[in-house]
């Protein structure tokens, strides 16, 4: 019994579908391939009106008093595309660009189109309520209002807010005599939130107040812009520290220098972004080498840029000078040729050479001429013969002493190597070639 009435249900169910699908089909093509139509109301489509600016360079306006914003078609089809389409599916346009004159008129001329394709060709318009459209159109009246912003929210504790930025800080107010005449400001609300540690900008909507401080609600007015750039900067106080960026060399270490800045901090408010980041202001770069005798240097004081400097002082001293700082000239006898050229003698001319050194007292009275390499490059001199005066670098070995007083140079004589007589290797003068001994 139940597999009687199972395959009852599903025959029934069948012949159901066939019907469906039968009716569809005849809904569709007929009896003569063309479809059945039907027609059927779609109420309240919103007409949406374009080339409005083209009504303001004309110095005209469209107003919604007196002008239609809906209108009731009847649409022609099948009975099945009248059933899947929906009001929303619906576009209705109107185009003002063809509108001249100011008061109430009439257009007959509306676009119908759909937000789906599918429907193009298969529905189409056969009547409309209202016939024609009607358009109430006015002259357009403008003036200009200043913008005001106001601001909720709080700073947080340590933060304090810079100067509110805001642009533009005029708009062009356009519309209806009677709603512009009633506009007294522009205003934008900049929220900051609860306890702002940082900038707060953002494009804000605009609204209109009268006279009396009053919102103005429900008005038909159009400005220049539809937004406005508010920024109101959030900044911390800070004190910062004033450094020098001291550079080192041999014999001129910041370790063996007493300094002070004057003053040695200053207070400066800025961008919480900027100085959280930050703890001291680096005044400039001093070259410890050419420390001398003068022991005080002034210097601006850059600011972070952004920043105030609240101390209001705009420069600082520097007072500085070695702990332990000696200064002797060597007679340096170590020297060393290099590159020497091919096929060529040369002859070093000069056999002393007297260097002046400084460092710490201790360095420099441990310092012998021995102990300081004079460095010659004959690089540049591969074809030449003659006698010539050479740049020589000087370097001290062993200790951290510095070298002043140059540049130095030596003498040496360049001469054609003769065919028997072999090319003698880069060694240090004084040295024996063979043994490396020292000459006596």
């Amino acid at each position: 019994m139940k597999s009687n009435g199972g395959q009852k249900a599903l025959y029934i169910g069948l012949c159901m579908l066939a019907a469906v699908v039968v009716w569809i089909f005849a809904d569709n093509y007929g009896t003569d391939g063309s479809p059945i139509t039907y027609e059927k109301w779609f109420r309240d489509i919103p007409i949406t009106y374009t080339s409005e600016t083209v009504l303001t360079g004309r110095g005209l306006m469209l107003l919604e008093e007196g002008t239609d914003a809906t209108v009731d078609l009847k649409m022609q089809g099948s009975h099945w595309d009248l059933a899947l389409l929906d009001s929303d599916y619906i576009r209705v346009t109107v185009d003002l660009s063809d509108v001249t004159r100011t008061g109430e008129q009439t257009v007959s001329s509306i676009l119908v189109s759909f937000t789906y394709p599918y429907f193009n060709g298969r529905i189409t318009r056969t009547q409309q309520s209202p016939s024609p459209i009607t358009l109430n159109v006015a002259e357009l009246y403008h003036k200009t209002v200043d913008v005001r912003c106001e601001i909720t929210g709080n700073v947080a504790e340590g933060y304090s807010a810079g100067e509110l930025q805001i642009s533009p800080t005029e708009i062009e107010v356009r519309g209806d005599q009677a709603d512009v005449d009633a506009v007294s400001y522009a205003k934008v609300t900049l929220d900051l939130g609860e306890d702002a540690t940082s900038t707060v900008s953002g494009e804000l909507p605009i609204q209109f107040y009268d006279e009396n401080d009053q919102l103005l609600e429900d008005t038909s007015l159009q400005t220049t812009e539809e937004t406005i750039q508010v920024t109101l900067p959030v900044y911390v106080t800070k004190e910062l520290r004033l450094t020098m960026d001291f550079q080192e060399s041999a014999g001129a270490r910041a370790s063996n220098v007493t300094y002070e800045i004057e003053p040695s901090t200053i207070l400066v408010s800025g961008p919480a972004e900027v100085l959280n980041s930050m703890d001291s202001i680096v005044l400039d770069t001093f070259d410890l080498a050419s420390l001398g005798s003068t022991t005080n240097y002034s210097y601006a004081i850059p600011i972070p840029e952004g920043c105030e400097n609240l101390s209001g002082v705009t420069r600082a001293t520097l007072r500085i000078s070695f702990r332990d700082m000696q200064r002797t000239t060597v007679t340096a006898t170590n020297f060393i040729l290099q590159n020497t050229p091919d096929g060529r003698d040369v002859n070093l001319l000069t056999e002393q050479l007297a260097v002046s050194i400084f460092g710490t007292s201790g360095n420099v009275e441990a310092i012998t001429g021995d102990d300081i390499l004079v460095t010659v490059d004959l690089a540049d001199f591969g074809s030449a013969v003659g006698t010539y005066t050479v740049p020589a670098e000087v370097t001290v070995l062993g200790r951290d002493v510095g070298v002043s007083g140059g540049p130095y140079r030596v003498r040496v004589t360049i001469s054609e190597q003769t065919a028997d007589q072999p090319a003698e290797p880069d060694v240090p003068a004084g040295e024996n070639p063979d043994t490396g001994d020292e000459t006596t």
